[in-house]
């Protein structure tokens, strides 16, 4: 056989290889390029999801497609009972980004977790209380002296509230017993069935049970509402390599809570559906409520309102002085209109 006609064969052999490799090559370009176009159905954590209301402006914004508009897309949210429950999940999601409570965000950072503080969430308290059932004896929080109270979790928002509002009346923590109950319906469910004598809860909730229970004392009523309850975290490393990814989740929320604002009956239906929760004129009523009370920050961060928070984990030992905020919190990711001025 010649040169000629062996070179001939082979390359008789290898051509369909090549055209097939090439195709191969081809096909797996145009799917690489598809998918980097599009957006990637993702889940992020927001604490007390399905229970709370610091989850609004999510709800609305998957709903409202403003997840996608932003280069993500967002089909669920992961829910936590709150404290270092919801820092975990945020680090298990799809994507490392969760809205937490601040005090769980400080606890994890000086625990050495690489998280940042990217912006706020909810900054207010004003609709937070203690309930008891209806025929409770305790009238006022100085009848908790001796009693089993509840909260959500270890480090939570309700946790550093009890601590405070119980300081603010003259009382310690040794002069109750403290419970983590777990979330909110773990709470009423605690205090209905006598396994504790108060439980944290909202007003949607008494709302939903007020023939079972009633407020003992709402948290405005004995503290500056202004705290800052939830805030956005990531980690560092995340941010860094997917800066796209967490601005288009932080205009996302932004946009989800402007429409909120704008249109807030049927924001309420949003979040009543998201929530599988047919009380849609309690969502109404509660929504409006909240709105009345600045209750949500559209990202921007308030540092008193932060320091107001963290005297909770001062209480309690968890920290010594004050908290050095740029050490914990990045808000480059924020809308430039919303980044502190220097």
């Amino acid at each position: 056989m010649t040169q000629g006609s062996s070179l001939s064969r082979f390359r008789r052999v290898l051509d369909p290889v090549v055209r097939r490799l090439g195709f191969l090559l081809v096909a797996g370009a145009i799917i690489l390029a598809g998918e980097s176009r599009g957006v990637r159905a993702e889940t992020i954590t927001v604490t007390h999801w399905g229970g709370q209301f610091y989850g609004v402006p999510y709800a609305v914004a998957m709903e409202k497609g403003f997840f996608k508009k932003n280069g993500v897309d967002v089909t669920g949210i992961l829910t936590a009972a709150g404290g270092g429950t919801a820092v975990r999940n945020t680090l298990a999601g799809g994507i490392p980004f969760g809205e937490v409570s601040l005090a769980a965000a400080v606890q994890a950072i000086n625990s050495g977790q690489k998280l940042i503080i990217i912006g706020a969430g909810s900054w207010s308290v004003a609709d937070q209380m203690w309930l008891v059932k209806k025929d409770s004896p305790l009238h006022t929080i100085k009848d908790l002296f001796g009693k089993q109270v509840a909260y959500t979790a270890p480090g939570s928002v309700s946790n550093m509230l009890i601590l405070m509002a119980l300081k603010a009346n003259g009382m310690t923590p040794q002069q109750v017993k403290l419970v983590p109950a777990g979330d909110l319906g773990a709470n009423i469910s605690a205090v209905g069935s006598g396994a504790v004598d108060a439980g944290f809860s909202d007003e949607l909730i008494i709302a939903q049970n007020k023939e079972l229970v009633r407020p003992l004392f709402m948290v405005r009523d004995v503290l500056d509402p202004r705290m800052m309850q939830t805030v956005m975290i990531t980690t560092a490393e995340y941010a860094k390599s997917h800066a796209d990814i967490i601005k288009g989740l932080v205009n996302s929320r932004r946009e989800g809570l402007a429409y909120t604002l704008d249109h807030p009956d049927e924001a309420a239906d949003i979040t009543a559906k998201a929530y599988n929760n047919p009380h849609t004129d309690l969502f109404r009523d509660h929504i409006r409520e909240l709105i009345k009370e600045n209750y949500w920050s559209d990202g921007r961060l308030d540092y008193p309102a932060m320091n107001h928070m963290v005297e909770g984990l001062q209480i309690t030992g968890q920290i010594k002085g004050d908290v050095d905020w740029p050490k914990y919190v990045d808000t480059s990711y924020l809308p430039a209109d919303l980044r502190p001025t220097q």
